[in-house]
């Protein structure tokens, strides 16, 4: 009996440790695949690092990067390109792209050298848009344009009956990639990247000045008419709109289902978006004075909004209870150009063409810099470095 038991505790044993090393190896297995699966991750969060390929940073116009800037930048380098321009510089694998109102069109790479040269010979005011190494266009002529950055050759052109004033956007469904511009022809038009053709359209009641902000195949854009419209991009049937009766020239910017916007007289709005309805609205800000206008776009991060004001103030305002955590007071007047946030910092620029970093919890400057250039432009940050365009054409880049 005995024996019995001692061969059966044998075998149990057996048995415990088959299943402890089968629990090893799965729990190594499964390891190896969170490992993988990080680095994967992180290799491809490093390459988007790499870019800032549309006005905003991204589709939804947030204005937000998961970058650190540098502790104390430096200036490393500057590029004058000695001509008149509105748009914001975009970067694309490393190269930093923006366009004149003579229809020039400049790449300057990480050492400040001239790597592309394109001239459209017509007008432009628009920035840009590069997606798979295609660069989209709106030119004052009312033609938006594609161009190959690998050839440096147009693949196709669009033609509205109005100027294009705003940055294109991206929309990809079905495995077809859109690109969506609004007009002062009053339309936004959604077209099939490859071929330039129309998909559909939407026409609106006034000039559309602002670029669009995209968020789950519906657009949201406010337009001259005082009109804030949500349009499923696909169809060109609008499906909802809120009449806020005051010119909105800058475009909104969308977080989580919850896009802001600003209109000329200083009013800052919250909607929240359901499946291309507005479910819910309010002012998160209200003018108090007939000098805060808002021309720039806001930036969104997780829990904060900041809007910058003709006022010369920047504002902070709780996503949470539309409470204002704190407001900073500008150098000289601040323009058109809009903030940019960077993890725990908020980097802006002024008209009079001062940069200046700030702490985003409690508006503290931080860091500052005077181009002795106006700005209208947007900062654009990548892993390393931020670019900063001013009107007469000159690119800074700052870095560590």
């Amino acid at each position: 009996m005995q024996k019995v038991f001692q061969k059966n505790e044998t075998n149990m044993k057996q048995i415990i440790k088959m299943v402890e090393d089968k629990n090893r190896f799965f729990f190594f297995l499964l390891t190896f695949f969170i490992i993988a699966a990080c680095n994967h991750k992180s290799n491809h969060t490093d390459k988007n690092r790499d870019n800032w390929p549309i006005f905003r940073g991204n589709p939804s116009l947030t204005g937000y990067s998961d970058i650190s800037l540098p502790e104390n930048p430096k200036l490393l380098w500057t590029f004058k390109s000695d001509s008149y321009t509105k748009s914001s510089p975009i970067v694309y694998n490393r190269v930093v792209y923006w366009s004149n109102r003579r229809g020039e069109i400049y790449g300057i790479n990480m050492e400040g050298e001239q790597l592309f040269d394109y001239n459209m010979e017509t007008a432009v005011d628009g920035t840009p848009m590069i997606y798979d190494s295609i660069l989209y266009i709106g030119r004052i002529d009312g033609k938006l344009w594609a161009i190959s950055v690998t050839i440096q050759d147009t693949l196709w052109s669009f033609e509205t009956w109005g100027q294009i004033m705003a940055s294109p956007n991206r929309l990809n469904y079905e495995g077809r990639e859109a690109i969506i511009v609004g007009s002062y022809d009053n339309n936004v038009y959604c077209i099939d990247s490859k071929n330039g053709t129309e998909i559909s359209r939407f026409e609106s009641g006034f000039y559309i000045n602002g670029a669009v902000a995209q968020s789950n195949n519906f657009i949201v854009f406010g337009g001259c008419d005082g009109w804030i419209r949500v349009v499923d991009c696909i169809s060109g049937v609008q499906t909802d709109s809120l009449d806020v009766k005051i010119y909105i020239p800058a475009s909104p910017a969308i977080r989580d289902n919850w896009c802001y916007i600003a209109d000329y007289s200083g009013n800052v709005y919250e909607l929240e978006l359901d499946k291309g309805k507005i479910s819910s609205s309010k002012k998160i800000l209200e003018s108090k004075d007939e000098n805060s206008n808002f021309v720039s776009v806001p930036a969104v991060s997780n829990k904060m909004v900041f809007v910058v004001s003709d006022d010369r103030y920047i504002y902070a305002i709780n996503r949470k209870d539309g409470s204002m955590a704190w407001k900073y007071l500008l150098k000289g007047d601040t323009g058109e150009s809009s903030p940019v946030i960077c993890k725990d910092k908020l980097l802006v620029c002024t008209k009079t063409g001062i940069v200046s970093i700030h702490d985003s919890k409690t508006g503290n400057l931080l860091w500052e810099y005077d181009t002795g250039e106006q700005i209208m432009a947007s900062p654009a940050v990548i892993k390393g470095y931020f670019f900063i365009l001013t009107q007469k054409g000159t690119l800074f880049c700052f870095g560590s």
